[in-house]
């Protein structure tokens, strides 16, 4: 056959897919999301037409012309579609913007006008889809900076550096440029959900030629820990093993092969026999407290930091500001109302596409490496040291642009399975997640349970809210305490209100672990407190735009949950009120336009139309510490390098970093060379999750930045003879009235290079917001709901790229709808059903509303040069706002995610 013009002639293996094979000729452009047909990551053109390649066997196209994306352009020479995506930044992570490019480009005329049928097989969990449609479109969002204003990065919205080498499939991920002799891992997981092992016998696979080693509990290096990380190992619990002696959910590793080839790997698991003691499980976080119910980590002591494995309790914690009693009291003496109600969301999957990975290699000098699909390198360099008992300086942590995380990276989940392959066989290895792995293994979303109190007098006037949160951790404890205690908080700290109660928990039960997801639980528990706010309001006849007004916090009330106010959270700056007028101005602007406001559906006896809102509150940066080190150099050539140890997975660090780099330093963006996301570049960073890669790694950065810039100019003045004031930096050099020196002279006169470093330890942190409101239409007669209208409202700060954190709310909300609306992993006793992308459905292009996007004007004086983060906050008023919708359209309240028809239908027919 010949791929991208080229002949290859070569024999696949037996039962070897096309995506496999081209990625055997060293094409690393087509990617794996599913290997099952269901994402279209790796389509490829087959004589001209797009296909799947991962469900075309290679011997079936035999002199055949296949081409990839990297083979309708490159970075010089891109193909008018790929600089369509490049200037309407139609991609985020970029893990599907391969597959997307190359069945666009065969699309005819016919074909391009009806997207949502032809792109139904390509999915993007990042964009939301609109900055797809766009760059089909043509539209250009991107602005050039003009060699004249350089020094104006900031606020515009620059494409972002690897842009072009994103849409011609040659910027790498986790998985690309394998090192050579690898041993491949494959996992032997535990078929029952709680179990005893009483022995292993891994004797015929270790004998299976290509086998070359076999991993069991023998292995396991004897130290606890948790697949959780945060910037201090001590916030979660230790509560688990490299290979354990016990399981406790379905799927947990027994054993590992390591291997010559994953057919190989696979074939030696099968002959591992186990026997096991089965034990009693629970599946009910409601009964997990219960005397009797079995105990998932009976077994541990005060060092595992449990707060009561007697009772399957991983955290909880209660507390109370004034009295709720008298406040629910005070509520009926003043003519108002008491609402009470029960909310429950739903296990979620982040279906980032690139699944977890790791690969791990010795470097020339014999130090460890490992290549990750993470969100935390350094973190993860430092668990993995504890674990296994290892200087720092003995291993490096690294990642390639990763394809997705939303929080599901900031697990420890693969690395530590290649390094113990390594130290075994002495040879590289490498452990890479299937789709099913990630349904079954990977922690999910925490599945919450929230009763909500709220009661207000007749002028809507908040006076008491009284919060019962019970959370399933599963069966490991990772990220459940500091889960929980996000959930309470800015939820219930966003409103003013003298009488406050919060009692929550996360329990262990036998099923999936659940972990860190976007929002990291104040979705969850904002669904609740939302839609109790919205009920009151609706029983006050109180519009729910005001009732909002008369009862936010603002700028001079104390931020409290339930007892004390954070010590270091304050208003950076207050956009919510501008928030409320944005959404509500657009929400009414809708319903004068026929597109909008449902006229055709509302003249059908069983659709009605209903609008809601919902707002939001969230901390710009995680608490108790989130620290980032970074380093700016001038070097001898001239060129600025900035380093950061912060991650892309599609959050647009990259773009923004550059962005503040060239700003502080008067250059153009492309003059910025960053080096990120390795523990070699800088000292330390906690990682990219809590929306920290701008308001922490950003302020680090443009710290290291102003110093450089007044070195440069320092040692400028020095050399010119002229005064520091009367020199000015330019994207070339330093001019002082006709005198000029270059950079690589201003480099020579420093002594060949100019280094400065910045930090940020993510003190103080500043409050963003988030309103959201939808128009929709419900049939009374199916319980379908359609989206007529969907627009957010965001409190940004200085938005440092617009089009970009357009993107990120737009991309957030169609997460959260697809959460809102159809998303749920089913488990039956602890068995995960939905094991495929085609039996759990995430947004498609069809499904997605465009969602108009508003932007306060503010400037927070917390985050660098006025910004703040907009990353997970999108999330968080979704559901609430969609469930106000149906609730006003039908006039039934919808307690339970999804929301899908058969639930809106019970609810109206009960």
């Amino acid at each position: 056959m010949k791929i991208n013009g080229k002949l290859v002639e070569a024999r696949p293996a037996p039962g070897q897919c096309l995506r496999t094979f081209i990625r055997d000729q060293g094409e690393d452009s087509v990617k794996k999301g599913c290997d099952a047909g269901d994402c279209g990551a790796c389509s490829v053109l087959i004589d001209g037409e797009p296909h799947h390649s991962c469900l075309i066997p290679a011997f079936r196209v035999s002199d055949a012309e296949i081409t990839t994306v990297s083979g309708l352009g490159t970075p010089d020479n891109m193909h008018p579609l790929q600089q369509r995506f490049v200037d309407a930044a139609g991609f985020q992570c970029g893990f599907c913007t391969a597959g997307m490019v190359v069945t666009v480009s065969a699309l005819d005329r016919a074909q391009l006008d009806d997207l949502p049928q032809s792109l139904k097989g390509n999915l993007c969990r990042c964009t939301g889809y609109r900055s797809i449609c766009d760059a089909i479109d043509g539209v250009v969002g991107t602005e050039k900076v003009s060699a004249g204003d350089p020094g104006r990065s900031v606020g515009r919205s620059i494409p972002a550096p690897a842009a072009k080498r994103i849409v011609t499939g040659t910027e790498p991920y986790t998985m690309d440029r394998l090192p050579t002799d690898l041993g491949h891992i494959a996992v032997v997981g535990s078929p029952h959900p709680h179990a005893r092992i009483l022995s292993i016998d891994t004797t015929a696979a270790e004998q299976m030629p290509g086998v070359r080693a076999v991993l069991t509990h023998r292995d396991d290096p004897g130290v606890r820990f948790s697949t959780a990380r945060h910037e201090n190992r001590l916030d979660d619990p230790d509560d688990t093993h490299v290979f354990d002696t016990t399981v406790r959910f379905v799927g947990q590793r027994v054993a590992a092969v390591v291997a010559d080839s994953m057919t190989v790997a696979r074939r030696a698991g099968e002959l591992i026999t186990v026997e096991y003691e089965v034990l009693q499980a629970n599946f009910d976080p409601a009964l997990a407290t219960e005397p009797g119910t079995p105990l998932v980590h009976g077994d541990k002591g005060r060092g595992a930091r449990i707060a009561d494995p007697q009772s399957n309790l991983v955290a909880g914690f209660e507390g109370t500001t004034g009295d709720v009693d008298a406040g629910l009291e005070q509520a009926r003496a003043a003519g108002g109302t008491v609402v009470s109600g029960r909310w429950q969301t739903a296990r979620v999957q982040h279906t980032h596409l690139e699944t977890h990975g790791a690969v791990g290699w010795r470097d020339e000098n014999g130090r460890l490496v490992i290549r990750s699909s993470t969100q935390v390198p350094f973190l993860i360099r430092d668990e993995l040291c504890h674990i296994f008992g290892l200087p720092a300086d003995d291993l490096r942590v690294h990642t390639a642009r990763v394809g997705g995380g939303f929080g599901g990276k900031q697990e420890l989940l693969t690395e530590d399975l290649v390094l113990l392959a390594m130290l075994k066989t002495g040879r590289p290895a490498v452990y890479e997640f299937t789709r099913t792995d990630q349904f079954t293994i990977a922690p999910c979303r925490h599945p919450m349970r929230i009763d909500v109190t709220a009661a207000a007098g007749a002028d809507g006037v908040l006076t008491a809210l009284s919060v019962s949160v019970l959370s399933d951790a599963g069966a490991y404890g990772n990220h459940s305490t500091g889960v929980l205690f996000h959930s309470c908080g800015e939820s219930v700290a966003l409103y003013r209100c003298a009488n406050k109660h919060v009692d929550a928990r996360a329990v262990y039960t036998n099923n999936i672990p659940s972990g860190a997801f976007r929002g990291y639980g104040l979705g969850q528990v904002s669904f609740g407190i939302e839609g109790a706010i919205d009920e009151l309001a609706a029983q006050l006849g109180i519009d729910p735009f005001e009732m909002r007004r008369i009862n936010v916090t603002v700028p001079g009330d104390p931020l409290v949950t339930w007892q004390v106010e954070e010590d270091d959270l304050e208003y950076g700056s207050y956009g919510l009120d501008q928030c409320l007028d944005l959404a509500q101005g657009a929400l009414e602007s809708g319903r004068t336009d026929p597109t909008r406001n449902g006229e055709v559906l509302a003249s059908q006896p069983d659709w009605q139309i209903g609008e809601g809102m919902a707002a939001t509150m969230i901390a710009t940066i995680p608490p108790r510490g989130h620290h980032a080190d970074a380093r700016m150099t001038l070097t001898a050539e001239g060129d600025f390098i900035a380093a950061v140890g912060t991650a892309e997975f599609g959050n647009g660090t990259t773009t923004v970093l550059t962005q503040i780099a060239a700003s502080a330093l008067g250059c153009a963006p492309s003059q910025i060379v960053l080096q990120q996301a390795d523990t070699d570049v800088v000292g330390h960073d906690t990682g990219a999750f809590g929306s920290a890669g701008t308001v922490v790694a950003g302020k680090a950065l443009n710290s290291a930045c102003v110093e450089l810039r007044r070195r440069i100019i320092e040692v400028a003045a020095a050399r010119l003879g002229a005064d520091q004031a009367d020199c000015r930096l330019g994207p070339q050099g330093v001019q002082a009235g006709a005198a000029f020196i270059d950079l690589p002279g201003v480099a020579a006169a420093a002594g060949g290079t100019l280094e400065c470093s910045g930090n940020h330890d993510g003190s103080p942190r500043s409050v963003a917001y988030n309103v959201h409101a939808f128009r929709v239409a419900v049939s009374t007669a199916t319980g379908q709901v359609r989206i007529l209208q969907s627009l957010q409202a965001a409190d940004a700060g200085v938005v440092m790229n617009p089009q970009q954190c357009r993107g990120q709310i737009e991309g957030g909300a169609a997460q959260a709808i697809g959460t809102a609306l159809y998303e749920e992993m089913i488990l039956e006793d602890g068995h995960v059903m939905t094991q495929v992308l085609r039996n759990y459905h995430i947004p498609q292009l069809a499904d997605v509303p465009r969602t108009d996007v508003y932007f306060a004007d503010t400037y927070d004086s917390v985050g660098p040069l006025g910004a703040k983060s907009m990353s997970e906050a999108p999330y968080n008023p979704v559901a609430p706002a969609l469930e106000s919708a149906i609730r006003n359209a039908i006039g039934v309240r919808i307690h339970q995610l999804p929301m899908n028809p058969p639930r809106v239908w019970r609810a109206l027919t009960t």
